[in-house]
Formats: structure tokens, C-alpha cells, sequence
């Protein structure tokens, strides 16, 4: 299978970002994109609502749902996926894509931020697969997709940002215990990222117009996605892919056309050694 014609997605943190690209691209084949997130007007910061990503969607071939959706909130999960189910005739393929991010220290973080984190990165995540996977055991081919890293216990990578780290490396644990847990049910269950930086809004904030020039766009993040949630369910589960890599072994050998500024030396991004 190479394409997603007529399955249905379910993004969170669809409005912008990488999320909305892995929805464009589905789009492209006719897919169905659930945009769950909670922007519903627009940010004086960060462009894009649910409503400007369900457009960007159906000018893309897709057919989108733009619901309100916090997912620190089990009602609003458990309902945005009836509403999808009921609109859409079921789930065929979960994003967990939304993320917070706080890169700093121990005695810098703020236990409301840290809560923030851990509730949107690592319970959002498990909340959203549990609401899901009732629906993804009658699909065909069904697929959960974390934007999370590959694990790794080195020091390295706790020391900058701790509470950070735990909270990413929590929906990584995710795919970790999941792959196995439905491994009989078909359910592929597997991860994502990047080995630069991606010129989203998050890392404009971080590193302003810079870093944006020294990243990848995320239609590299999209491509990769793709290549993952066409692939038999029950042949692909339990992986750490990192997009560069995947896409290379896929027979992509353009790495170029995903950067920002073409000949760019490209910034790497965090958890890859």
C-alpha cells in the first residue's frame, strides 16, 4: 500500500507545524484528517487555527474535521474521537504530534511547566492512544505515530532539561510498551524524529530567525510519515525512525529539498548522537 486514500487520521497539534504538514501530505491521496487542537482563534504569536489547517487540508484533496481538542482533558479526547468516528466511520491512524517544550534546568523550571509537559507530552499521549484504540483494533491497517525521540539513557541528554527530557522520552515509552501490548491486535505503534532542527514556530521561539535558517522544512517530517503509515501494520511496529535515515533507505537521495536555506550547514537536533 502507498497510499492513504480515504484513511482517516487523527492529528493532535494539527493547526501548524509539523502536524499540519503529515496532515497536508495525507491529504494529497484523499485522506481524512481529524485536526484536534486547541486553537480555535487566532494566536497573536503562532499562525494558524484549526479552521486555516482544515482549509489547507481540502485544498490539498483531503477531506478535514477542525475540532477544539485539549488533550490534557480526558472528556474533550474521548469526545473529539466519537465525534470523528461518527463523522468519518471510524479511525484508521493516530498522530500524536502535540508537544510542549521547556529547555531548562532543574532548579529554572516551574512545577506548572513541568506539569504542562508531562501532561500534554507523556499523558496526552497515552490518553489519546487509549481513547483510539478501540477504533484502530476494526481498521485495516492501523497505525500509531509518535513524534517522539529514540531512547537513550545518557547523561547528555537530561542534564540541559530534565523535566523536558522525561516528558518526551515518556511518549517514547509509549511506543515502546504499546508495540508489544497490541502486537497481536495488528496495531503498528512507532516514532518519529528529526535529525535537524525543523522551522516550526517552537523553534523560531528558541532560536529565532537563525536556527530557522539553519533547519529542515517539515514537509521532511511529512514525507518520512508517509513512508511509515503506508507500510503493513503488522510488519512495522516497535521502531525509532529517524526521518533522514528512513527516507534515504526508501530510495530518497534529495535531502536538499527540504532545507530552508539551500547549502545551509543544518543544526541537529536534540536525543540524535
Amino acid at each position: 500500500m502507498s497510499t492513504l486514500q480515504g484513511k482517516t487520521l487523527f492529528i493532535t497539534g494539527a493547526s501548524r507545524g509539523i502536524g499540519l504538514a503529515i496532515g497536508v501530505r495525507a491529504a494529497r491521496d484523499g485522506a481524512n484528517v481529524v485536526i484536534a487542537a486547541k486553537t480555535a482563534d487566532p494566536h497573536p504569536k503562532l499562525a494558524g487555527t484549526i479552521y486555516t489547517a482544515a482549509a489547507e487540508i481540502e485544498a490539498a484533496g483531503g477531506k478535514a474535521l477542525p475540532l477544539v481538542c485539549d488533550i490534557r482533558s480526558d472528556e474533550q479526547v474521548y469526545g473529539a474521537v466519537e465525534r470523528a468516528v461518527k463523522h468519518f466511520g471510524g479511525i484508521d491512524i493516530l498522530v500524536n504530534n502535540a508537544s510542549a517544550i521547556s529547555l531548562t534546568g532543574t532548579l529554572d523550571t516551574p512545577m506548572k511547566r513541568y506539569d504542562l509537559m508531562h501532561q500534554i507530552n507523556t499523558r496526552g499521549t497515552f490518553l489519546c492512544s487509549q481513547a483510539c484504540i478501540p477504533h484502530l483494533k476494526q481498521a485495516q491497517n492501523p497505525h500509531i505515530l509518535n513524534l517522539g525521540p529514540p531512547l537513550s539513557m545518557k547523561a547528555q541528554w537530561f542534564k540541559p532539561h530534565v523535566a523536558y527530557t522525561m516528558a518526551k522520552y515518556g511518549m517514547s515509552m509509549c511506543v515502546l510498551g504499546m508495540a508489544a501490548e497490541f502486537e497481536e491486535d495488528g496495531i503498528a505503534v512507532n516514532a518519529l524524529w528529526p535529525r535537524t532542527t525543523i522551522a516550526t514556530a517552537a523553534v523560531n521561539m528558541l532560536g529565532g530567525d537563525m536556527m530557522i535558517a539553519a533547519s529542515r522544512k517539515p514537509d521532511i517530517m511529512a514525507d518520512a510519515a508517509h513512508h511509515i503509515l503506508t507500510r503493513p501494520s503488522r510488519a512495522c511496529t516497535g521502531n525509532f525512525f529517524i526521518d533522514e535515515d528512513l527516507l534515504r533507505s526508501a530510495g530518497v537521495t534529495d535531502l536538499e529539498q527540504y532545507s530552508v536555506v539551500p547549502g545551509a550547514e543544518l543544526a541537529p537536533d536534540f536525543f540524535v548522537d
